[in-house]
């Protein structure tokens, strides 16, 4: 049985108006949720980690602003920043910000990128990141009758696109290891719209064997997509994807310079699939790429030692955090390769997000499935001494629990949290 989608691209007079005007109200009835902003809503309110950001959280205003020397380790940042090579690129281009991208800048970028990979140029659009990508992707292939199903813990940006579109909403806890547990997922919803895999996982840093991902991809409802978002791929020894596009399967892949390129605040990144499933994403949006972030990222995919020498720098930092953990007893879940790792504390998690924040140390939030288990990320092997010092005197205190506030609008001590 064919499985692909049907085609209703862009392109496709059977789409119409009427499509077009739906999906440009689908697009503006959310915001489009990033990393940023989930750990900044997170961080301004820990007892509401699963709430999706709005007002000052979503914009890091007011209480979002972290004091001056604060350790921030709470969104997945690279704290190397962009590379000298993309610096340049940023500081040749910005004299010509003036004009539009009249040197054909992203279209350079594309070339670049699709001739690296084994791709061509129509198998690649450039969006100010990925976060854009993912929340068109989803709100292309799912509706209130085909679902979308995800991994639980795991980035929860396509959960908030998939309630926009009013799909049904299945998460799938992970396996024994942490993988994703792809066979529960296509299992778990016959109509599936997408089934979103982020391999290497946010946030347990835990990978997925390309051999499953092929399983999903052979095995998915009729019709739906398989959403690979490889955000951290780099990072990590896990196997990309992108042969799979050009091989013309029923995937769709993002990818971010936000992570091992150290550009979260430049914005650039890609979808990349079959030129019929990209062009389901255009009616939702595609905003013209700066030039000075196009640029940049071209610069990076041209530095051939960047990638392996900042693996190896974030990859040690990691390494020696994670043994700094095990050897003093505290319980790292599962054999995390990215620059984000999860700590089971034995406790409520919110406390201990909280209880750091006091020490000036920003960690990552919660997971509801999670509760005690807290996201960190990986910083300067500086910063994780401070983390080091910092978490050592939050676990040697008596724990608080989360969620009720005094009269004054501050969290009440509660004592030691009966959770786990």
């Amino acid at each position: 049985m064919d499985q692909r989608p049907s085609d209703q691209s862009a392109t496709s007079p059977a789409m119409g108006r009427r499509f077009f005007l739906r999906a440009a109200a689908l697009a503006a009835a959310t915001p489009i949720l990033t990393e940023a902003a989930l750990a900044r809503a997170a961080a301004a309110d820990p007892a509401k980690p699963g709430a999706a950001p709005t007002g000052l959280a979503l914009h890091g205003q007011g209480p979002n602003i972290p004091p001056p020397g604060a350790v921030l380790i709470n969104a997945n940042e690279n704290p190397l920043g962009p590379s000298k090579a993309a610096c340049d690129a940023i500081a040749r281009m910005a004299p010509l910000g003036g004009r539009y991208d009249r040197n054909g800048e992203t279209e350079l970028l594309t070339m670049t990128f699709a001739a690296q990979n084994g791709l061509k140029v129509e198998n690649v659009a450039v969006y100010a990141g990925s976060s854009e990508p993912l929340h068109y992707s989803v709100l292309a292939f799912t509706s209130p009758t085909r679902g979308f199903v995800t991994a639980d813990p795991s980035y929860e940006a396509g959960m908030y696109a998939a309630r926009t579109s009013q799909a049904k909403v299945v998460k799938v806890p992970l396996t024994a290891d942490y993988a994703h547990d792809v066979k529960a997922m296509v299992a778990a919803d016959p109509n599936a719209g997408v089934i979103y895999i982020c391999n290497p996982n946010n946030p347990t840093g835990t990978t997925t064997t390309k051999q499953d991902i092929v399983w999903a991809l052979d095995n998915k409802p009729a019709g739906s997509i398989v959403l690979v978002d490889e955000a951290y791929i780099h990072l990590s020894d896990a196997q990309d994807t992108l042969d799979l596009v050009a091989a013309g399967k029923d995937l769709i892949v993002l990818r971010t310079f936000s992570k091992i390129y150290g550009m979260a605040g430049i914005r650039c990144g890609f979808a990349v699939g079959r030129p019929d499933l990209l062009a389901r994403l255009k009616p939702y949006g595609q905003n013209a790429m700066p030039i000075t972030g196009s640029a940049a990222a071209r610069a990076s995919l041209e530095d051939k030692g960047l990638v392996p020498e900042r693996k190896k720098l974030i990859g040690d930092t990691r390494r020696d955090t994670l043994a700094w953990l095990k050897a003093n007893n505290y319980k790292v879940i599962g054999a995390p390769e990215t620059n984000c790792f999860m700590i089971d504390t034995g406790r409520d998690g919110k406390g201990v997000i909280a209880a750091m924040k006091a020490q000036n140390v920003y960690i990552g939030r919660t997971w509801p499935i999670w509760p005690n288990a807290v996201r960190v990320s990986v910083g300067t092997p500086e910063e994780m001494a401070a983390f080091k010092t910092a978490f050592k005197a939050v676990m040697d205190s008596p724990a608080v629990a989360m969620g009720v506030r005094d009269a004054g609008g501050h969290f009440a001590d509660l004592g030691r949290s009966a959770l786990g």
